[in-house]
């Protein structure tokens, strides 16, 4: 794809597409075999043998529809470079207001210290400060994260000049100074400023983590009048409105050590009573977007996670330059970073960077302008995101916003924006439907991005060289599945909706869009599909039946064909991704593991929902483990470590699979011919099943510490599996 001379960015097609295309193509006339195949050869000889065979073919549909699904986005993907020089020379004078919106909720889970490295990275972005805020919205109210932030704020005066003189990369000075990362200025690691400003940075982080350990603020510490606000019978689920702004105005407390202006920095912590539902964090974005109206007003809004902390201090300027572009900048919505993460593991254990998500897919979406907004690292259009529907004559006021020298004085203007932030605001209004985040829903990112969609408005994303923004992944297996549980329901969730892209979407979006969208609302339905194929075909390959076509027959083609170009393809997908061959192999163990769990319990709750059985959760997933856990994250060895119903389940798949193998093993040992031609495909996938649930095996009868999996599971996964393959032998048995 080309673009013009003037325009402020340029996008690519990717390689090899009409390679891509034949191989689908080939791919699919394979699949039509298969499945004409199963409906043309159904066995009647004994139900049990009819009622399996039919399983496999209701599951053959569905992954033959899935896979076809998937096909939008991997048809034509495209990427995008940006051209930010020419932004400068045309705007550069006259860029817009930026409001950072950064949610925590949890001081224990959420640590205030690992928060405000990601906010020190937000006020120390390459941007004018005068045209930067920084908003931080505290669902828990702590005042141990309103100390930290004050704390932030004073070590920010020395921070952010030390970052303008060094041209320092990464600007989050935790991971600046602590982690593994090439610096701009090859003297710098020498230099004594280098040395004074970790010694300073050190000293902050001891006074915060000593606050938090102690549980409280000592008074000597309350040096903030702010403190006041909080008062001894408040809790994290009961308390008032508390809005401090730290940072505004043209004094000389908003003032850098070198006499630079600070960007504006606000402490936000809603009212919060117990008998109102509070809507999670798509309820604090939308206090959040009501407040910043009044006190910065910025005409772009980016909002990221507590630990997402920059990465690259371009990334506003990268992100303009779509919303500045004269010849689609107009009808840009929102521009989205993919969700990257600074602590995985060489060979990626628990597959927490879908790298192939972000390299392949996110870049399909975008063909049909229907990006993603994935909750964190997103640039959006504040009309966009407060519900304002897309018209070609709407011409956005870049100019807008509060001017800093024109603002009320801090104490009076907290008071007049309180009542944004109580939590009867939105009753009787369209906050939450039509208005702001959307309610009702586990991902209300997803759906927001979807509702602006359907409002008319594009999408792009951005992945550049330099990551924009890195956070922090899940190190235990329990807390990764956790979080494909909230992602797969809420998805599954939105499809039964009625703003559902597969049942209504094509009306308002593209076609491909919609498919795009159904990719990841249909992760729930793959669980059962795929705990079919996990242990019908096992199960009967225990009592020597078949459930595939004969070596020597021509329908076993493409059987093969399909299993060999499909994974092939992926591995090689993987690869070009950034991924190790073992990093795919972990991620094929990962995806087997989430669909029989993660999406297995998305849907069944969905289900219960339909009925009113079940009720929305949000589960916030911790940034910190203790040090064992974090030991066998790094040496990449599998924490199971709790006695969860999901390993079980886990548990009791691998054994099933082990079982029916090494019974077929011995069998082929002590009979003769027992295998023969007709068995092969059955043994190779239950084969391949064992090699991929090796780290199950261990967890469950090698290891001796204490991520191993718990003596209850081991036991009830063991007593569940040996039954169900004495059941099969018994109920199966055909003369």
């Amino acid at each position: 794809m080309s673009t013009s001379s003037s325009s402020l960015f340029k996008t690519n097609g990717a390689k090899g597409r009409s390679l891509y295309k034949l191989y689908a193509s080939f791919i699919l006339v394979c699949i039509l075999s298969i499945l004409f195949y199963r409906l043309t050869h159904i066995p009647l000889e004994h139900y049990s043998l009819t009622f399996a065979w039919i399983s496999l073919f209701a599951s053959e549909l569905w992954f033959s529809f899935y896979w076809i699904l998937t096909q939008s986005v991997r048809w034509n993907p495209i990427y995008h470079q940006t051209f930010k020089e020419r932004l400068l020379q045309r705007h550069g004078n006259e860029l817009p207001m930026v409001d950072v919106f950064i949610c925590t909720a949890d001081p224990v889970a959420e640590p205030p210290s690992l928060v405000m490295s990601t906010v020190l990275s937000m006020m120390a972005y390459d941007y004018p400060k005068e045209k930067l805020s920084v908003y931080l919205s505290d669902d828990a109210g702590s005042e141990l994260t309103f100390y930290a932030l004050c704390e932030a704020c004073k070590f920010a005066k020395h921070w952010i000049p030390f970052c303008n003189k060094f041209d320092v990369e990464p600007r989050s000075p935790n991971a600046f100074f602590f982690k593994a990362y090439h610096f701009s200025s090859s003297n710098l690691s020498i230099s004594k400023e280098w040395s004074q400003m970790k010694d300073m940075y050190e000293a902050m982080i001891n006074r915060i983590d000593f606050v938090v350990t102690q549980g409280k603020v000592p008074q000597e510490l309350k040096q903030h009048q702010g403190f006041s606000k909080w008062t001894s019978n408040m809790t994290s689920r009961n308390h008032d409105t508390i809005i401090q702004i730290l940072i505004d105005g043209n004094d000389e407390k908003s003032m850098d050590v070198e006499g630079n202006l600070l960007p504006r920095v606000i402490y936000i912590a809603r009212e919060k009573r117990p008998q109102h539902h509070h809507n999670f964090k798509a309820g604090s974005m939308n206090v959040l977007l009501r407040v910043s109206s009044q006190i910065s007003n910025g005409p772009i809004i980016l909002n990221v996670d507590c630990d997402m902390y920059s990465n690259n201090s371009q990334s506003i300027k990268d992100a303009l330059c779509f919303f500045f572009d004269e010849e689609k900048g107009h009808e840009t919505g929102f521009v989205q970073y993919p969700q990257n993460y600074d602590n995985i593991t060489k060979n990626d254990l628990y597959d927490n960077s879908l790298k192939v998500i972000n390299k392949a897919e996110h870049p399909g979406l975008d063909s049909w302008e229907g990006t993603l907004y994935i909750g964190t690292g997103c640039f959006h259009r504040r009309e966009a995101l407060q519900g304002r529907k897309y018209s070609k004559g709407y011409i956005e006021d870049w100019k807008r916003g509060v001017d800093r020298k024109s603002v009320d004085s801090a104490s009076v203007l907290e008071e007049k924006v309180k009542h944004l932030a109580s939590c009867t605001y939105e009753f009787n209004t369209l906050w939450g439907k039509e208005i702001g985040l959307r309610y009702g829903c586990a991902v209300e990112d997803i759906l927001t991005g979807l509702a602006m969609h359907y409002n008319g408005w594009k999408s792009k994303f951005l992945d550049p060289e330099r990551k924009a923004f890195l956070g922090v992944g899940p190190t235990t297996l329990e807390q990764t599945l956790i979080q494909f549980k909230r992602w797969s329901e809420g998805n599954f969730q939105i499809l039964l909706s009625k703003n559902s892209p597969l049942l209504f979407g094509y009306q308002k979006i593209k076609f491909g869009a919609c498919m795009g969208y159904s990719i990841y609302g249909l992760w729930a339905v793959n669980s059962f599909p795929t705990l079919t194929y996990l242990l019908i075909p096992p199960l009967l390959l225990l009592n020597g039946i078949s459930l595939f076509p004969k070596v020597s027959s021509p329908w076993f083609i493409p059987f093969v064909l399909v299993f060999i170009a499909k994974h092939a393809y992926s591995l090689i997908e993987s690869l070009y991704s950034g991924n190790s061959f073992k990093g795919w192999w972990n991620a094929q163990r990962m995806w087997v593991m989430r669909r029989i769990t993660s999406f297995l319990y998305a849907l069944i709750d969905n289900i219960l929902k339909l009925f009113g059985a079940s009720k929305l959760a949000f589960t916030i997933t911790a940034k910190v483990s203790d040090e064992d856990s974090s030991k066998r994250y790094d040496q990449e060895v599998m924490d199971f470590g709790s006695a969860s119903l999901m390993f079980m389940i886990i548990g009791t798949v691998a054994l099933i699979n082990g079982f029916c193998f090494f019974g077929v093993v011995l069998r082929m040992i002590l009979t003769e011919g027992y295998v023969d031609g007709a068995l092969l495909i059955q043994v190779v996938l239950c084969g391949l099943i064992v090699a991929i649930n090796v780290p199950i095996y261990e967890g469950l009868f090698l290891r001796k510490d204490k991520g191993r999996m718990p003596y209850s599971v081991t036991f009830v996964s063991l007593g569940i599996s040996m039954l169900v393959c004495m059941l099969s032998m018994h109920g199966l048995s055909i003369a």
